[in-house]
């Protein structure tokens, strides 16, 4: 057989064919007087076991182990690291279409795709109008890359699951809403402050809460007098 009549039998391509050469998949036969290579059916056979083994999911160094006849890793072996290959595949599949039923059930988290358990405590809390609403959500989508994301889910989950909390909450970022405008020595500011100290939950706020390079973008993103808001709580919070 010429190599098109080998190909087209095994079902796969003449480059196909030379790569597999390449890889050492596939014995390469002389070539005869008249320059061509003539396949005999023993090369159909492994051909066409290589092709199986490939849309098994295999990779072509997988394959050439298994076709090494006793010399190279157990067929066994290697289809149960692939069982459990596909078994993680599956695992983070589900995981994407968790975060997509909550992103087309209407989470207010923009685009961002989201972690089943983040998406479900913004549900929780529901869409809350307002920049500063915005912002507290944009921080809690880049919370679920953060080494912090479990232990500041597991302090915000029962607060989201109170509804006096969350009103309490959606009130706090209505009054610094208001304070858009305002300059920082603002008579609002001290007493917002304290509320915002109070309502901010134990274990919420550890280490230092200030002049952390990523505490003062966060600051520096807000109208100076919200940031002095913060501030303030933040110190105050501190000296608990």
């Amino acid at each position: 057989m010429r190599i098109g009549e080998l190909a087209a039998l095994a079902g796969v391509t003449t480059r196909a064919v030379r790569h597999y050469h390449r890889r050492g998949l596939l014995p390469e036969p002389p070539r005869r007087a008249n320059g061509y290579r003539v396949y005999g059916l023993r090369d159909a056979l492994v051909l066409a076991r290589v092709r199986r083994l490939s849309e098994l999911g295999l990779s072509l160094d997988e394959v050439r182990d298994v076709l090494a006849d006793g010399t190279g890793r157990d067929f066994h072996e290697i289809l149960l690291e692939l069982d459990d290959d596909l078994t993680r595949q599956e695992t983070r599949i589900r995981d994407r279409r968790a975060r997509l039923a909550a992103l087309l059930r209407g989470v207010p988290t923009g685009e961002d795709p989201l972690s089943a358990d983040l998406a479900a405590l913004l549900e929780a809390i529901g869409h809350q109008p307002g920049s500063t609403a915005a912002k507290e959500r944009e921080l809690l989508a880049l919370l679920d890359t953060s080494p912090d994301r479990d232990r500041v889910l597991a302090v915000l989950r029962p607060l989201a699951d109170d509804p006096a909390a969350v009103e309490r909450g959606s009130a706090l970022n209505r009054e610094l809403d208001a304070l858009v405008d305002a300059e920082v020595d603002d008579p609002r500011v001290g007493p917002l402050a304290a509320a915002l100290a109070e309502s901010l939950p134990a274990g919420l706020v550890s280490g230092e809460v200030e002049g952390g390079s990523f505490g003062e973008a966060v600051l520096e993103s807000m109208a100076p007098a919200q940031a002095e808001v913060v501030r303030r709580a933040l110190r105050l919070v501190a000296r608990r």
